[in-house]
């Protein structure tokens, strides 16, 4: 699949729709603080592109699922994962459903309650998120074993650096110190 296994289309799938759905919920506050036509209409569009991108990427992680070598603390947090994922996608397909049933025309009441559930969505985007981060950059989830253990094992072996380059540990070079340097004629007379 374009060189791609369903744990790495579902990495470059959930950053878009995530994003979409964070940004309709500031267009739907900025209608409702403004009373803007314009950007209630760019709320609906962008919680369109939102919702049917972030099934889709639903749809991958199911997937991806069952395709990475896992324990138990890797399944908790993807069963964790999974469920935010699935209810914080119900919340905004309710908010565009609704919006679309009634056509856009939402009273001050349910414009109200809309706008409080999209922030609750928002929140649901932001938790889901740091599930997924705690999977990847914790516990290593969709590394294969074998990948991780040659990894540990290049790290264990530590590495050098080329003639010139600092290390990490190294105290920062002050490079405006270390540069002879002119001024253009006409400059006044000043410090570097």
């Amino acid at each position: 699949m374009l060189g791609y296994d369903w744990p790495r289309l579902h990495a470059a799938l959930n950053d878009l729709p995530a994003a979409l759905l964070l940004v309709a919920v500031l267009f739907d506050c900025a209608a409702w603080l403004t009373k803007r036509d314009s950007l209630r209409s760019a709320a609906l569009w962008t919680l369109w592109a939102g919702v049917i991108g972030g099934w889709v990427a639903v749809v991958a992680g199911l997937r991806a699922e069952d395709a990475i070598e896992h324990g138990e603390a890797i399944h908790a947090l993807m069963q964790k994962h999974q469920t935010l994922g699935l209810v914080t996608m119900g919340v905004f397909t309710v908010i565009l459903a609704y919006k679309l049933f009634r056509r856009g025309r939402l009273s001050p009441a349910e414009n109200s309650v809309f706008l409080v559930l999209g922030v609750v969505g928002a929140a649901g985007i932001v938790w889901t998120g740091t599930v997924g981060g705690k999977l990847m950059f914790e516990h290593a989830a969709g590394l294969p074993a074998a990948t991780l253990r040659a990894e540990m094992k290049n790290r264990d072996a530590g590495h050098e650096h080329q003639a010139g380059e600092a290390h990490e540990d190294a105290a920062p070079v002050d490079t405006a110190k270390a540069q002879d340097h002119t001024d253009p004629p006409g400059t006044a007379p000043h410090k570097h």
